[in-house]
């Protein structure tokens, strides 16, 4: 019965004017993926009143689409610029950048856009699948469960993350008092905003993402001296066929990354701490784990193929709970409602063909954008052959362009060169960026997981024990948080030598 409905899909999204609209959808999301500040959900939002007059199947099929080309745009400044277009695309810039910088932009381009795929297909042959089984795996989470997943992603860094893990640990620290700046949601109190009225909606992720990696690295640069000289990269077509002969060798990778980032799709915001989290692993799981932040093509592979397996999944519980996942599949929904329909268990029997035609389009749709990212991979990788003291302004004037469309403000171009600075103190001192990043997107819905946990408790904390699914997780988070400290006794006891352990910039 399912093999029949996927092919009813295939006949809907395989009609000329929905492959159309999958083309046109690829193409203005990855131009949205591409602009820091604009992301999926925005690019949705802006073109949703342009689908009432459509019909659901060819409308959704649209937004989908531009969905896709979004998550696949995000790598792109990430790996060249060291700008992440999406905030998935923060790990992507470890290793993408310095491969970029190495003369490897293409080999990082063509491992991102592949793995990208490779986690989307990944993600939708499960939902096409199991969907009915992991909508009700979705119902069982509650505020315990989300909270322990965001420790478990907060200890990955500290046990799994290489590097000093008390500068890991400051790091966090640094990233929840900021993300504390502004109106507190439940009590209406404010925070940290020392009475200006400016910093009470606090600070936007996208800004501070920004400044913190757009303007620090070209602080860092200006300091070095600014090259007239462009870096070297290949620029043929066999960049892509190169690559993908060494691809395979990284299957652990991709099926490990792949499982986290499908599971970690049902929750909100899931795909950010997927891609960080997958990144950890790959780095503890890795041969040569001291290679991870040098230009590592692995360390592109693991948060891409998350992140895209992540995005995939986010839209299962929109589809069959109408309980949307992340932002962009939030506004999707608001889109069902307006086109009348009901998402829900009941949305496969009375639409069949609707919902079958979304999962149809998620297969050419992805199908779709990996070919158009991967036909212009040359011409990406030409960039870098400018001179960086050339793009320099343009970077700069883009990065302003993105602060400023978040939120429509000026104080916003100003946070953003206070980030900037300390971007670029945190990488002189050798402090990883990496968890400060994750703390400030993660700490709202932390302490409201955690605040709505206690309530359920009465104050225990023993209901992140108790709780089956919850408990679990937790140790295994605790486990990671105490490694730092059980690695060098266990060396001890086998009478191996413990290794210094030199902080590193992940």
């Amino acid at each position: 019965m399912g093999i029949e409905n996927l092919f009813l899909g295939f006949q809907v999204a395989l009609q000329p004017h929905n492959l159309f609209l999958a083309v046109i959808g690829v193409a203005l999301g990855t131009i949205i993926g591409v602009l820091p500040g604009l992301g999926g959900a925005n690019g949705v939002a802006i073109l949703l009143p342009l689908t009432f007059s459509m019909q659901p199947t060819s409308a959704i099929i649209l937004l989908t689409s531009l969905y896709w080309g979004a998550l696949f745009g995000g790598a792109i400044t990430s790996i060249l610029f060291n700008i992440p277009g999406e905030p998935w695309s923060v790990a992507t810039t470890f290793d993408g950048y310095p491969m970029a910088r190495n003369g490897q932009g293409g080999q990082a381009l063509t491992a991102a856009f592949t793995s990208s795929f490779v986690g989307a297909l990944f993600s939708v042959v499960l939902i096409t699948l199991f969907a009915p089984l992991l909508a009700e795996v979705a119902l069982k989470f509650g505020p315990p469960e989300f909270f322990a997943i965001q420790l478990l992603t907060f200890s990955s860094f500290v046990g799994l993350g290489g590097g000093n893990p008390m500068k890991s640990l400051v790091s966090i620290l640094i990233g929840f008092i900021m993300a504390a700046v502004g109106l507190d949601i439940v009590t209406g109190a404010l925070r940290l905003t020392f009475g200006f009225t400016d910093l009470m909606k606090g600070f936007d992720f996208i800004v501070a993402v920004i400044g913190l990696f757009g303007i620090g690295e070209i602080l860092l640069t200006m300091e070095e001296g600014l090259s007239f000289k462009g870096a070297s990269a290949k620029m043929s077509p066999r960049v892509v066929l190169e690559t993908w002969r060494t691809l395979p060798r990284y299957w652990r990778t991709f099926l490990r990354s792949c499982f986290i980032g499908f599971w970690m799709g049902f929750k909100p915001g899931g795909a950010t701490p997927a891609s960080f989290m997958s990144y950890s692993f790959a780095k503890r799981f890795a041969r040569n784990p001291e290679r991870f932040g040098q230009g590592d093509i692995e360390g592109v592979v693991a948060p891409e193929t998350a992140a895209h397996a992540a995005g995939g999944a986010s839209l299962l519980p929109m589809i069959t709970l109408g309980i949307p996942g992340s932002p962009t599949a939030a506004v999707m929904l608001g889109g069902l409602i307006i086109w009348g329909l009901q998402p829900g268990p009941m949305l496969f029997k009375e639409k069949p063909e609707f919902v079958w035609g979304l999962i149809a389009s998620m297969y050419t749709g992805n199908v779709i954008g990996v070919a158009m990212v991967l036909a212009f991979v040359p011409l990406f990788a030409a960039i870098l052959r400018v001179p960086f003291a050339i793009l320099t302004p343009l970077i700069v004037s883009v990065c302003a362009v993105g602060a400023y469309s978040v939120n429509g403000r000026m104080i916003d171009i100003w946070y953003m060169l206070i980030f900037g600075v300390v971007g670029y103190a945190f990488k002189k001192l050798d402090y990883p960026l990496a968890p400060l990043v994750l703390a400030l997107v993660l700490g709202d819905l932390a302490e409201n997981a955690l605040r709505q946990s206690l309530i359920m408790s009465h104050g225990s904390l023993l209901i992140f024990l108790e709780r089956p699914i919850s408990g679990a997780i937790t140790a295994v988070a605790l486990f990671f948080f105490a490694l730092p400290a059980i690695t060098p006794w266990v060396r001890r006891l086998r009478g191996a030598p413990v290794a210094a352990v030199k902080p590193r910039e992940t």
